[in-house]
């Protein structure tokens, strides 16, 4: 599973570096995509420093820090779509969906950690 999810992540960083390459260069343009080329990709990057997490508790915090990158990347993209900022909506698209189901996955974990951490 972790493998799995740690190609997902590396995947979507790929797919964040491929949509930056298709925004639009207006000074808007350069704005978010510098923004987003950094949450985008800080995504995967946390996820490494997660599988080498010391506590139920490290990992909690590294899982969220995550969840808020992820959600970052998601208003970007969103503004970048509300102002037509980019030369690929379908890659927008599908970053978008993707992003939605990795909060959705990293959510769960951290609601199921939480829990774990409770019962002790």
């Amino acid at each position: 599973m972790i493998v799995g999810l740690e190609n997902r992540v590396i995947n979507f960083a790929s797919m964040i570096l491929h949509l930056c390459d298709n925004i639009k260069l207006s000074e808007c343009g350069r704005h978010l995509k510098s923004q987003l080329i950094r949450s985008g990709t800080s995504v995967a990057l946390n996820f490494g420093e997660a599988r080498g997490s010391e506590s139920r508790r490290d990992l909690y915090h590294k899982l969220s820090i995550i969840v808020k990158e992820l959600r970052e990347s998601q208003i970007n993209m969103r503004l970048l779509q509300m102002n037509h900022l980019t030369r690929n909506e379908m890659l927008l698209e599908k970053a978008l969906n993707e992003n939605g189901q990795l909060i959705a996955i990293f959510v769960k974990s951290l609601q199921t950690i939480k829990t774990k951490m409770k019962q002790k």
